[in-house]
């Protein structure tokens, strides 16, 4: 027995039929999943049963219409999908063709002016062969229309049609220009910050401020406020001078340490939302140049936790 791999003497299932497997689970058919991998369907659903057999496990419930993963199915599918991405991730970037290669990235505009772009001379260094096109948005698109290797969306990780996987954790605080606010003790600066001034809102987080401030029971002012539907808007507004902001801690990080905004209380909100990355339900796997671009993004996001 290996004793550095306990694993060492289990006998692995063909790689075929874990393809099969992955492209049905993945079409929820095996009449799709046999057109992506050029068979015939009656050979996949023949190796899926050889899987299934050698497991000695049902993965799929075959409905009428449709397939759906048991538990145990939906439970082996993440893992083997994750092992797929790394060996073809790998592969291309060990033995890919060297030349023109490109990646499209659609993402929203102040994740990608705030977070990636200061981040992305590293990939660029890293993989200097491939070509970046890049489109942003302010709302998640409607359809999808629009292909993107890599899909970043902020909200809850529900979106019709897509699957998500979770990319990056928030919470809000509010930030100043320096000098701004005034007071020696948190509950001074606190009620400097909500009296008197012109309060900044992100659209769809209207209530932020409202929370904040019941958060330590006081009363929010009816004070004037500006209402803007992008985070780097708010950020270069409260910069200005205009008033204070609150906003994504994680976005706010590259004002505050050109030393352009402060935090104006050391308070922060937890917030539902968080940044994604969301393929389509039952889409075309990511190409190579997309999983060697998310093998790099998920290891900036460990290198970032680590140096907190």
């Amino acid at each position: 027995m290996n004793e550095h791999n306990p694993f060492a003497g289990y006998q692995l299932p063909p790689l075929a039929w874990l393809r099969a497997f992955e492209a049905a689970a993945r079409h929820q058919s095996f009449t799709l999943a046999a057109s992506e991998l050029n068979l015939t369907q009656a050979a996949v659903s023949h190796q899926v049963r050889s899987l299934e057999k050698h497991l000695g496990v049902v993965l799929f419930e075959r409905l009428p219409r449709s397939l759906r993963l048991t538990d145990i199915g939906a439970a082996y599918l993440p893992p083997l999908r994750n092992s797929f991405d790394e060996l073809a991730a790998a592969t291309a970037g060990l033995f890919g063709p060297v030349g023109k290669r490109m990646l499209t990235i659609r993402a929203p505009i102040s994740f990608l002016a705030l977070w990636l772009a200061p981040r992305l001379p590293g990939f660029q260094r890293q993989w200097p062969d491939i070509s970046l096109r890049i489109s942003t948005i302010v709302w998640a698109p409607a359809s999808t229309d629009e292909v993107a290797d890599i899909d970043i969306r902020f909200g809850d990780g529900k979106w019709s049609g897509f699957r998500s996987s979770l990319l990056l954790r928030h919470k809000v605080i509010p930030v100043s220009a320096p000098g701004l606010i005034e007071g020696e003790t948190e509950e001074d600066r606190l009620r400097s910050l909500l009296t008197g001034r012109m309060l900044i809102h992100v659209t769809g987080y209207e209530n932020l401020w409202q929370r904040l401030a019941q958060s330590k029971d006081m009363p929010l002012p009816p004070t004037s406020g500006m209402n803007i539907d992008t985070t780097i808007s708010a950020l270069e507004m409260a910069a200005c001078g205009v008033g204070p902001a609150i906003v994504l801690d994680g976005l706010a990080e590259p004002y505050i340490r050109a030393g352009r905004l402060v935090r104006a209380v050391d308070m922060s909100l937890a917030v539902e939302e968080s940044h994604y990355v969301v393929q389509a339900e039952g889409g075309k796997r990511m190409t190579a140049e997309a999983m060697l671009f998310m093998k790099w993004l998920n290891d900036e996001i460990t290198a970032l936790a680590a140096a907190e």
